[in-house]
């Protein structure tokens, strides 16, 4: 099933870090801005940001969802998406 972005608006730095432990993964390291999140299948992400409240860009947040391998029911799931 694909994944309708346009529902994802307002998904904030919190919001995505709170989900990735929900699901498993757990903080690898930092070098800067960039968090490296890690999950025990191998499974990796990187999260860009400078205040946990900011929001993601559609380009970026589509970037994550497909680097951690979520579909809508995943994101319906971690209450990152509203059913």
């Amino acid at each position: 099933m694909a994944i309708d972005y346009a529902r994802l608006r307002s998904v904030t730095v919190r919001d995505i870090i709170r989900a990735l432990g929900q699901d498993g993964f757990f903080f690898r390291r930092q070098d800067g801005s960039h968090q490296r999140y890690q999950h025990p299948d191998g499974r990796r992400v990187t999260v860009t940001f400078h205040k946990s409240s900011d929001t993601f860009p559609p380009k970026t947040l589509r970037s994550m969802i497909s680097q951690v391998r979520w579909a809508e029911d995943d994101l319906i799931r971690l209450g990152i998406m509203k059913p």
